[in-house]
């Protein structure tokens, strides 16, 4: 049963050290745009807002969700972010197409995050309508963009120690 319009974004503010020295990297579908559009958005404004630089947030467009590890992949490579926010919608059809995805996308994401040894975000919205999409991309239930991007600063901080040297604290 679905929260009854209960805006699901709220988060604690987080104190980030040398924000001016975060680089974020933006992996976006282009699949469902009107939704992944507003994510990305919502996670660009939340990483300005705390003080990210927009000289350091790269963006990538690939076209689909299934293709956000391997766009994950590439900006690490081109862009060497302290952490990649990839940002999609799968939304439930006549098949079983969207388990398949979303199941191969979260763990290939997963696999990234241990792989890379730093954050990358699964920011997919897995909804059942266009609806259920709209709700979370800025809708009655927030932005999802906006957690992404809180959930890539948290985990910054929290894998600070290890990054010391990397980041300059």
């Amino acid at each position: 049963m679905a929260i009854k319009k209960k805006d699901l974004s709220a988060h604690d503010e987080i104190k980030l050290d040398h924000p001016s020295e975060i680089k974020i990297s933006i992996v976006v579908s282009e699949w469902n745009p009107k939704i992944t559009n507003a994510l990305k958005k919502a996670a660009i404004k939340t990483l300005k807002d705390r003080g990210i630089s927009k000289s350091n947030i790269s963006e990538i467009s690939v076209p689909g969700t299934f293709e956000l590890p391997l766009g994950a992949k590439i900006a690490n490579s081109n862009n060497q972010p302290h952490a990649i926010i990839c940002l999609g919608c799968v939304i439930k059809g006549e098949t079983d197409h969207d388990k398949y995805i979303n199941q191969s996308v979260a763990s290939a994401i997963q696999m990234l995050n241990l792989s890379l040894d730093k954050p990358v975000i699964f920011g997919v919205l897995t909804p059942n309508s266009m609806d259920q999409a709209k709700d979370r991309a800025g809708g009655t239930h927030g932005n999802k963009g906006v957690e992404a991007a809180y959930t890539a600063l948290k985990m910054i901080q929290i894998h600070k120690p290890i990054t010391k040297k990397k980041i300059g604290y």
